[in-house]
């Protein structure tokens, strides 16, 4: 499988000079909040005193799931490759976010179960038409995971030599909640019953019947795996290509925007992979899938927003981007107190 080598942002040097040009901006210390945190981040991530955010790109990974047949979605999975169209029609949630904030928004099939017209725009990447049924066999083999990782990979690269160093990811695929619990329970060790949530709208009845069908999965696949088995065993293919792109934009020393609960579980099985990857994480919101909180604090990510918003897509994401852009003005437009003759005081 293909190695990332990706490097730790912690320089004890540098990021003390980061703090230092901070704390000597025309404010008291700290009075910027997160905003703060959030430049020094983004220094450390570029290795500059004066970062900048350029053409940013909103990569979303569509593809289908097996376990779809169980009933674990209210959604059928036609929805899959309709959306799909329609995100680059410009009349979707992500659609006119990404125009609001300057994105530009990649689709990429990863693994959408219907044939697809790619003059359309979106990028072919498709590994095969959907998933296996993951409560009956493994979702994918271990070719296909790797295949769907250097993939993932290759879209982040068509990105950046389109000159981007901002990325968010998003995804489409009925049932990719059920892959995520899963995910997040066994990577995160957190009870599966934590882990699940409504999805698109199941009711109580549907949330029960989804925990029951996921409990049976992972005993069916019982003992100790590895972060790649448990991928390859429950994954979707639109989740692995976003592994392997999220750990490919550390790698290019990308700021990854992380939106929410399903791209979220994808940045758990990235860190697992590289740990170091986190330093390029900005969270971008808490969700309201259950089990997103738990999620974000097993990562110790500290989310920008909480919206309640539950759509996925990278919506999240690029909603959180301003914010992002204002600590980057903050360390770059404000003076400091000796440029601007102003008495430090304090």
């Amino acid at each position: 499988m293909r190695e990332f080598k990706i490097t730790s942002t912690c320089e004890p040097e540098f990021q003390a000079q980061v703090q230092d040009k901070i704390d000597n901006l025309t404010k008291p210390k700290g009075a910027l909040g997160r905003l703060e945190s959030l430049a020094a981040q983004i220094c450390m991530i570029q290795h500059t005193l004066s970062p900048e955010l350029k053409n940013p790109y909103n990569i979303l990974f569509a593809a289908d799931h097996g376990v779809l047949a169980q009933g674990v979605s209210v959604s059928p999975k036609e929805v899959t490759w309709q959306q799909s169209y329609h995100f680059l029609e410009g009349g979707a949630g992500i659609s006119f976010l990404c125009r609001q904030h300057g994105f530009r928004l990649m689709v990429v099939d990863a693994g959408i179960d219907h044939d697809m017209d790619y003059s359309s725009g979106i990028i072919n990447m498709k590994v095969r038409k959907g998933t296996r049924d993951f409560s009956i066999e493994a979702a994918m083999t271990q070719q296909e995971l790797e295949l769907a990782i250097e993939r993932g990979a290759q879209c982040v690269d068509m990105a950046q030599k389109d000159g981007c160093n901002v990325i968010s990811f998003g995804e489409m695929g009925c049932g990719n909640t059920s892959a995520s619990s899963i995910w997040m329970s066994l990577l995160a060790g957190i009870p599966l019953d934590k882990c699940i949530g409504a999805g698109a709208g199941l009711d109580k009845g549907g949330v029960s019947h989804k925990y029951e069908v996921l409990k049976h999965s992972i005993e069916i696949f019982p003992g100790t795996h590895t972060t790649l088995e448990i991928m390859a065993r429950y994954g979707g293919y639109e989740m692995v290509m976003a592994v392997g792109a999220m750990l490919r934009a550390a790698e290019l020393r990308m700021v990854i925007l992380v939106d929410g609960f399903i791209m979220s579980a994808c940045m758990l099985a990235a860190s697992k992979l590289c740990p170091e990857v986190l330093d390029y994480a900005v969270f971008g919101h808490q969700g309201d899938e259950s089990g997103h909180k738990l999620l974000l604090e097993s990562m110790n990510a500290k989310p920008l927003l909480h919206l309640d918003l539950r759509l996925g897509e990278g919506s999240g994401a690029v909603c959180a981007y301003p914010i992002v852009q204002s600590a980057v003005n903050m360390i770059n437009e404000m003076d400091s107190f000796r440029k601007a003759s102003v008495t430090k005081y304090f």
